[in-house]
């Protein structure tokens, strides 16, 4: 649908089918910025989940039409229109965002020349990306990690994007933290920032943060919207009076959330060749289960805690390998089976990580306990 509605000059539109309506976007009726990501979004993910680079070479040509056309539109690789991160609570900071949303068009137009062989496209895509990043860096920073206005929304797309790398990461992590705290650790991100949000707790090891974001039962939340009586996803945070849609998916990265990052069931190769089971437990919650199905067959993670320790079972599917992160904090003392993970079958221990004890399997089915 997008493909068919790719306008002359390059750009992707903001509905499919094109009703006419092109939000602050960069020209030639496109969409805004961020709209027009799930173009190539949607493809590199078709390809993550499946392995079937067909959807790449088909549309290869359409994502690169448009990124030209994007580039074509900017002489410092920064922009300053877009609807930002849409139905955010705070106010955007779009000329950031829309940066963003351009540098995400550009690297995941490399990743896409790399995964068909097209080296020369992959190698000069990836340089405008890093000199797009670098420009973001050097133009949103506000110094001691701030970035823009030093939202939620604002610190998150710099940390997401990699341009807090440019300046100080660690700073900008604070500045996060600081964002978090003023609103009692609520949330006050838009429709982008609140998928980023997740992402970018769950790879620094911080779901605590999300787990106490994601439970809370007053406004700003999921929780406040079943509280009102919510049975399906609003298109906004507050209660509409039918203005807006009350069933919406826009918020519902939190679904992505309870698998990434409760039950741990990542991909670490295209189509689940390679598979990444790191749960991350956090607040209250004592036992999560759930399974993702592949093309390979079921990938199942179940884990509970008990006064003893925490039973954690996982289910790989045939012909692929994965990497299995045991938590140990309800217990340091790990066995499968009931035997020492060293002497365990089928299992390469690979060592102890950030709080976890780090084996490689094949298919089947295990049974970890960690006792304390």
């Amino acid at each position: 649908d997008h493909a068919n509605e790719q306008r002359p000059l390059g750009g992707i539109t903001e509905t499919a089918p094109f009703v006419g309506i092109a939000d602050e976007g960069p020209g030639d009726q496109s969409g805004p910025l961020g709209f027009q990501l799930g173009f190539a979004h949607l493809i590199k993910k078709m390809y993550d989940f499946y392995a079937d680079q067909r959807i790449v070479e088909r549309y290869y040509e359409a994502v690169r039409k448009q990124v030209e056309f994007l580039r074509s539109r900017t002489s410092n690789h920064l922009f300053n229109t877009d609807l930002g991160d849409h139905e955010s609570l705070e106010e955007k900071s779009k000329p950031l965002t829309a940066s963003v949303f351009y540098y995400q068009h550009v690297r995941l137009l490399a990743d896409m020349a790399a995964i068909l062989g097209k080296d020369d496209d992959a190698s000069q895509y990836s340089t405008l990306a890093q000199a797009i990043r670098t420009a973001i860096g050097h133009e949103f920073d506000r110094g001691n990690g701030r970035f823009a206005r030093g939202t939620q929304s604002d610190q998150l797309f710099a940390l997401w994007s990699g341009a807090a790398e440019e300046i100080d990461r660690n700073a900008a992590w604070e500045v996060l933290m600081e964002a978090f705290r003023q609103k009692d650790w609520h949330l006050s991100t838009g429709i982008f920032g609140t998928k980023i949000l997740f992402d970018v707790l769950r790879t620094n090891n911080r779901n605590d943060i999300a787990y106490r974001i994601a439970d809370q039962r007053d406004f700003p939340g999921w929780g406040y919207m079943i509280e009102n009586g919510a049975t399906t996803i609003w298109e906004t945070w507050k209660a509409s009076d039918d203005m807006f849609s009350k069933n919406h998916p826009m918020f519902g990265s939190v679904g992505e959330w309870f698998y990434r990052s409760l039950l741990g069931i990542n991909d670490a190769a295209p189509g689940f060749k390679r598979i990444l089971i790191r749960p991350q437990p956090a607040g209250d919650l004592t036992h999560a289960e759930g399974a993702y199905q592949s093309v390979y067959g079921t990938i199942r993670s179940s884990w509970r805690i008990h006064d003893k320790g925490m039973d954690f079972e996982v289910d790989i599917p045939v012909n692929t390998r994965a990497e299995v992160w045991i938590p140990l904090s309800h217990g340091t003392t790990v066995t499968e089976s009931g035997n020492p993970l060293a002497q365990a079958e089928g299992i390469a221990q690979v060592g102890e990580k950030e709080g976890y004890a780090v084996v490689k399997v094949g298919s089947g089915h295990y049974s970890f306990k960690t006792l304390r």
